[in-house]
């Protein structure tokens, strides 16, 4: 069974609140772990959320400013403390190499495990594996800033009644599912016989933009759209000045691409009413409406 779902460590923008951490979110992904955006206190947000350091297989940054990166060093560090036996690779803008050494090197530490460094040059794939293809494409911030996606290939469903009716059962299922077709009592049986197509799953993570083509772009046929929505649209003015977006704008993303479960995060301390973000958004978007809080868990949507 596949195990996908959202830890969500903290969900402030700028500054932490007393209720609020820094942003960070893993996303665990079979046995895959992304770690999006350790902003300050990740580590500690870790052992609340009972994650481990092991956890974590790629960590991708998507911009340079403090709220999204500053626990990078702490989880840096902790990679080599807890000696993390697999490798682990960084994804982040290539514009920001600097940053990103300094603050992989912010302190003195015995460097034990394996950080392989992949900067996100421009828009298209940055990594393939088991789970699937991760790609990146540029937002429009006040600074240079990537959203993720994670695509699942898409793949076929087997049948039990049409499996059933012709005999193919146990170990052959798996043979014919390898193969492609499989020969059943003297005649050949194709895969496409006894099955149909599956999509495979998406997970995107879009923050700090406005509104531009490759929030869409991202957001595409997501089971599950991690967004910032920083802004209620009473101050949709303040953020586009910020490079940000505001609840009813990310609402609109997850209608228009047909997103199946979409997540806010990213909220300035200005607002004191979660609920207000859910109502908006849901005005414009008839999906799931899910207000990020630290320590929550959002499953990814089970397979259609």
């Amino acid at each position: 069974m596949s195990n996908r779902e959202l830890v969500v460590l903290g969900t402030a923008s700028q500054a932490p609140t007393r209720f609020r951490n820094h942003n960070g979110y893993l996303l665990r992904w079979d046995g895959t772990g992304l770690l999006f955006d350790p902003g300050e206190g990740t580590q500690r947000q870790f052992l609340l959320a009972g994650v481990s350091a092991h956890d974590v297989h790629r960590i991708c940054v998507s911009h340079f400013h403090g709220d999204h990166c500053l626990g990078v060093p702490g989880v840096v560090q902790r990679l080599s403390l807890d000696r993390v036996p697999h490798p682990v690779v960084a994804h982040y803008p290539a514009s920001g190499r600097e940053y990103f050494h300094r603050l992989r090197y912010a302190a003195v530490y015995h460097e034990v495990a394996e950080l392989r460094e992949e900067p996100v040059e421009g828009d298209g794939p940055v990594a393939t594996g088991p789970f699937g293809t991760l790609e990146a494409r540029r937002l429009d911030h006040r600074i240079d800033s990537h959203g993720y996606r994670l695509v699942e290939p898409d793949g076929r469903r087997m049948l039990p009644d049409r499996l059933a009716r012709l005999g193919i059962a146990g170990p052959d299922i798996g043979r014919l599912r390898r193969a492609g077709s499989l020969e059943v009592a003297g005649r050949r049986v194709d895969v496409a016989e006894v099955s149909e197509p599956r999509p495979g799953q998406r997970f995107a993570f879009v923050l700090d933009t406005r509104l531009c083509d490759a929030v869409f772009a991202l957001a595409e046929r997501a089971d599950l759209l991690v967004i910032e929505s920083t802004f209620l649209a009473e101050d949709a003015a303040l953020a586009a000045e910020y490079g940000h977006l505001t609840a009813s704008q990310a609402g609109r993303v997850a209608a228009e691409c047909g997103v199946r479960r979409l997540v806010l995060t990213h909220f300035s301390q200005r607002y004191t009413e979660p609920a207000r973000f859910h109502d908006e958004a849901a005005a414009v978007f008839g999906g799931e409406v899910v207000v990020a809080e630290d320590l929550l868990r959002v499953p990814v949507p089970a397979r259609r």
